[in-house]
Order: structure tokens, then sequence, then C-alpha cells
């Protein structure tokens, strides 16, 4: 077989991109000695341009794009539906302060969130929403509110937050306060305020003969514990509904949130819900906590909600967190700013997105390829190193483990999901696995034929890396 350099490489022209790109570039969520390494531990890929599920790279070949540019990327690459919008607007109006003032594509598209929000009978309904950047930023918008709303009535003792072993909630220091992944927090920790973190309701760590949602009361009972404790200090539990992503795509049972909200009454504590990459039709349903039949006090949004087009977040909250904050102090107001709060482009690229979602009517297409996908994962459960298959609508993740056994994990030198990335990229599928768990997580256009390809190249991948492994 072609070693995967020469294959990204075989143009003079590619390489020399190559060269331009690290002589100036520092790429994110990387180990750049990989990229610079002699031997191509990490080969860097020059990508042309996008069609639908596929990246073209500068040398033409075609790649798979299964994990849908880091979870962005819903409908397709260049879809033209969202890039129209994003002309039409650019003709008009590209950019405005949103500090006292307004304009058309931020309106419209908070009516429109609203109106798709989760709603749960009985409970105050999400009301208004606050843009930020990127999902980072979302988060740190939520946090603070949460915090700044029990401030303004005089609670000074609600300072803690709650969150949830290996959860992901982003990489600015609020976020990754409330984060709980070793590899991006520990360098940090010195400067994170304090989290307290209740066990993860994740099914993978069922015990023998526990169902999924006993392991999902058992975590709420721990919850529960953790919230008598410390009755009084905390202002919020913030979580991921349904699947931990960056933690491994880790998985629960919907019965974790219902109790999560129960307890979160019962103590005074808002919910927030962290659906930035599992919202608009992800797992299933428009929003993952809907599986639940939970309205949180604060969502946060991000990712999707442009169809990957450009960033944007957007926290939707209760009427009454926004009146906890109308005062004349201008200390109780809420003053998150960011320069590029609302931004018309980006807002008309999300009513795009949202028109897409409601006219190719996709949560019920989704629901046809989620079995295609289910019926294509489902022979890896007899494949000797996969411990688990586990999927939620759109996402499918495989547990790579030495003779399937859930206690013996690889040891981290054999870089088992390293070297499953280079197989499937040198046969045409952009895979970026979360430590030795690979992934499906593919735009909603994907065909069968891709999905076909995606499930080959996933074997082909998982064989290699391990034959590469013993080899080494």
């Amino acid at each position: 077989m072609q070693r995967l350099d020469d294959i990204i490489a075989r143009t003079d022209e590619a390489a020399a991109w190559r060269e331009r790109d690290l002589a100036v570039l520092w790429h994110p969520c990387t180990q750049m000695r990989e990229h610079l390494d002699p031997a191509g531990t990490l080969p860097l890929l020059p990508v042309e341009r996008g069609e639908g599920a596929w990246l073209i790279g500068r040398d033409g070949r075609r790649y798979l794009d299964a994990i849908s540019s880091w979870w962005t990327n819903l409908f397709g690459h260049a879809e033209p539906r969202i890039a129209a919008a994003i002309a039409r607007q650019a003709t008009t109006l590209e950019h405005v302060i949103l500090a006292g003032v307004s304009h058309a594509p931020a309106v419209e598209l908070a009516e429109k969130l609203l109106s798709i929000a989760p709603r749960e009978t009985g409970r105050e309904p999400l009301a208004k929403v606050f843009y930020a950047d990127n999902g980072s930023a979302g988060v740190e918008v939520a946090l603070k509110m949460a915090f700044h709303w029990f401030r303004n009535r005089g609670i000074i003792g609600r300072t803690k937050f709650i969150a949830l072993d290996n959860g992901y909630h982003g990489e600015t220091l609020g976020a990754l306060a409330v984060g709980d992944i070793p590899l991006y927090r520990r360098v940090y920790a010195p400067l994170l305020a304090e989290a307290m973190f209740a066990p993860s309701p994740d099914a993978y760590l069922c015990e023998d003969g526990e169902t999924p949602a006993g392991r999902a009361h058992r975590a709420a009972d721990a919850l529960a514990g953790l919230l008598e404790r410390h009755a009084g200090e905390v202002c919020a539990l913030i979580l991921e509904p349904r699947v931990q992503c960056a933690g491994g795509m880790r998985m629960h049972d919907p019965a974790y949130l219902k109790r999560a909200r129960e307890l979160c009454d019962a103590h005074g504590v808002f919910l927030i819900c962290d659906e930035i990459a599992v919202g608009f039709g992800r797992t299933g349903t428009l929003f993952a906590s809907e599986q639940s039949g939970v309205q949180p006090d604060l969502l946060c949004l991000s990712k999707g909600l442009t169809g990957g087009a450009l960033p944007l977040a957007a926290v939707l909250a209760t009427q009454s967190i926004y009146d906890g904050f109308l005062d004349e102090s201008r200390e109780k107001a809420f003053l998150h700013s960011h320069s590029y709060t609302g931004n018309p482009l980006a807002c008309a690229a999300a009513l795009a997105s949202m028109a897409i979602l409601e006219q190719d009517d996709v949560i019920v297409r989704n629901r046809a390829t989620s079995e295609a996908m289910a019926r294509l994962a489902a022979p890896f459960v007899d494949h000797p190193h996969v411990a688990d298959v586990r999927q939620a609508g759109m996402i499918v993740a495989f547990e790579l483990t030495r003779g399937g056994d859930k206690r013996t994990a690889f040891d981290a030198s054999a870089r088992i999901g390293l070297r499953a990335y280079r197989a499937a990229l040198q046969r045409g599928v952009l895979l970026r696995p979360l430590g030795d768990v690979l992934y499906w997580m593919p735009p909603y256009c994907v065909d069968e034929d891709a999905l076909q390809l995606l499930a080959n190249t996933t074997r082909e991948a998982i064989d290699h890396a391990i034959e590469e492994a013993a080899c080494a």
C-alpha cells in the first residue's frame, strides 16, 4: 500500500501548499510536531472545496466528510440555499453593532428559535435570545447569566456549578472549568474556577446486568446527594443531553435528564442544556432534550445553527432570567458582549438553515438514514476489538479495546485511533477519532453509497490499525 504522504502529496502543487501552510499556521487541537514529522505521523490534508458530503483536496481526490467538519455541517458543503442567503445579506448589511441597534436577521432568527425551542407543559417557556460567536462563548454566556441572576437578587452564596464527569463544554476558561476531560483541562487547572462534578450517566459504564436506564437513575441519585450536600451553594447544573460528544460519544438514557430537571427544580438550581453539538436533529429529534420531555432554563446552541456555514451561537433564556437583569443599575445589566454579536450574515445563514430543516422534512428523512447507519454498524458488534457499538440518531460510535474487553484499553502508545485515521484517509474517508473511539457523524445529505463506503472503510481502518500496531 502506498504511504499516505505519497497519496496526498502526489502533486508538486499540493506539497508546496502544505509547506506554505506549515510555515505560517498553528492548527487547532493539534500537536504540530506530528504535522512537521518527516515520517508523516499526522499528514496535513489540503482541501480545495466541498460538495455535499464530500471534501475535494487540492490534488483532486475526494474525501467523505464523515464527521461533518467538527459536527457543524448539517446539509452538506456549499449548500446553495445557505450560500444564496449569505450573498443576499452581504449586499445590504454585512455587520452592525447590536448594542442599541436592531436588524431584521437577528430579530427573525430569535423569533424562529423561540418558536421551535423545547417546551415542557406547565413550565415557563424560553423567551429571550442572546447571541454569541461560537459554542464556548455561548456556554460562557449561560454560566454568567446563571450566577449573575442570583447575585442580582442578593443571593451571594450561589457561586458553584455542577457538571458531569467526562463532559465537555468548550475551551475558554469558563467553559473549560465545567469540563472534565483531562487532556483539555489539566494544564489550565490553576486558572479555572472551581466546579463540582457528578457521576456521568454514561451507559458504557453499566455494571453487570444493569440497564442504561438503571445506570441513569443511579447517576441521578448521586447528583441528588451532591445537591443536598451543597444546598444553597449551586447556581446551575450544566450537561450535554443524550451524548457526551468530545468525551468519546458516550451516550446515556433520556431518564437522566428528566431526573436532573426534577432535582434542579427541587433545589432552586438552573438547568443549562448544552445542545451545541446535539441540537438540530443530530440525535433523532430536533433537540436532544425533547427525548426526556424536558425544557432547560438556559439552552446553548451553535455548530449546526448555521448549517456549518458561519460561526454563531445562541443562548435561549426564560423571561424570568431576563427580568432578573432589569434594573436602574447598570451593574445589574448583563454587560457581556462580542464585537460580532448577532452578525447579520451569520443570522441569515441560520435562518436559511432553519428553513431547510422544515422544507426538506429533515427529521423524518434522518430517521431513514439513521436506520441505514444502524444496519451497517450492526456487524461491528462481532469485531474482536470493538467493545461497544452505540447510536443516537445520526451519531454512531465504535469503542476500540484490546480483545473487545471494556476493561482492557489499548496502550496509549499504540495510537490505534491515529492509525485508523490514517488508514481511512488513504481510502478516501475523513474520520477524526476521539482517542480510540471511531465515530460516524456525517452530513444529513449522505447517501447509501457513501454510507457503505464509510462502513467498509471503518472496518478496514480498524483492522489495519490493529495489524500495524502489532508489527510496530
